[in-house]
């Protein structure tokens, strides 16, 4: 019998924080329909004409702040992350690591499986909540790929894994080391996504965004929900650390364009905590496994320093998953289920 494939796929990374693959980087990731969701004509536009030519250059200024000896943190993460499961399960298993946007590709990694002669295929996109813009692009990628082969394994999908009770353990493990009882606030601060991207996932049609406090529990009509599911994340974690409903907020960062995204946004939130005097927040980021971009920089150096601007004192990030042993197993018990 052939080995059981499990294929682990992150979001991605530039190859380096150079200018030139930044660029083809964004070009890639912001070019998916599944990402910015409007026509073709329009899309090639803003990303080619607007957005990557302008964003380029500055976020390669950021890139280059968390880049270290071992380069970009998301993918030294997945890679250890990826290696410690093939560990875990041992021989009888084929792991692969793929990003849905430049390297190591999607198709180099299914190619290797396919060489392989893997017997099945898991496919573990590596986003707690589900959202078409993460899990259902990668999903689809796959699906793409690997309907061109001339024989098909069988192929099964991790939708999401929000509420999985070793990654909320992890999470709370590393928040406990600041005392989150000595913050003044809690934020479980969520990638952002467009708002329309949320009421195409409703497929009733008079339930997103038209129901008061419509995430707040996740029920049949939103368990696709990116939001609903983030909430319903941020509420297992604060059951877990014994963090009253009053004493965190759920929010969206990394908003992006003019156009109405999921709110609150961080940014706002941490402009009223701040006129209401509180003074030091712990963060969660619970949309990543892995520290990345929008963790080490976005809340770690951006959000700490506009939190003191504000009159507040201290932004503490509580770091992502990364190659935590519960989290290890987690994956690995997604991959044999």
């Amino acid at each position: 019998m052939g080995k059981k494939g499990v294929l682990l796929v992150n979001l991605g990374t530039p190859d380096s924080p150079e200018v030139k693959d930044v660029r083809k980087y964004l070009d890639q990731f912001l070019m998916d329909e599944r990402v910015i969701d409007v026509n073709a004509f329009n899309r090639t536009l803003l990303v080619k004409g607007i957005i990557v030519p302008f964003r380029s250059p500055k976020t390669s200024k950021l890139y280059k702040e968390i880049w270290d000896e071992n380069g970009s943190p998301l993918l030294y993460y997945s890679k250890i992350q990826a290696a410690l499961v093939q560990e875990k399960l041992g021989d009888e298993y084929h792991v692969e690591l793929a990003m849905r946007y430049q390297n190591p590709s999607i198709q180099s990694a299914l190619d290797k499986m396919k060489a392989g002669l893997v017997e099945s295929i898991k496919v573990i996109p590596l986003f707690p909540q589900y959202a078409s813009a993460s899990s259902g692009s990668v999903i689809q990628s796959v699906m793409e790929i690997v309907s061109k082969w001339t024989t098909i394994p069988p192929v099964s999908f991790v939708n999401s894994f929000h509420d999985n009770e070793l990654m909320l353990e992890v999470f709370a493990e590393n928040a406990k080391k600041y005392q989150p009882e000595t913050y003044d606030h809690v934020l479980f601060s969520f990638h952002g996504l467009p708002e329309r991207q949320l009421l195409k996932c409703d497929h009733t049609g008079n339930y997103c965004l038209k129901k008061d406090n419509c995430c707040e529990t996740l029920n049949d009509t939103n368990k696709f929900c990116y939001s609903a599911q983030g909430h319903d994340t941020a509420r297992l974690l604060a059951e877990k650390l014994n963090i009253s409903r009053e004493n965190y907020t759920v929010c969206f960062q990394s908003r992006l364009g003019k156009e109405p995204w999921v709110q609150p946004y961080t940014t706002d939130v941490l402009k009223k905590l701040a006129a209401e005097g509180k003074k030091r927040l712990l963060v969660f980021s619970p949309a990543f496994v892995a520290d990345c971009l929008e963790t080490l920089y976005e809340i770690t150096v951006e959000y700490h320093e506009e939190f003191k601007a504000l009159g507040g004192e201290h932004v503490q990030l509580v770091e992502s998953l990364n190659d935590h042993p519960k989290f290890i197993d987690a994956i690995a018990e997604m991959a044999v289920s």
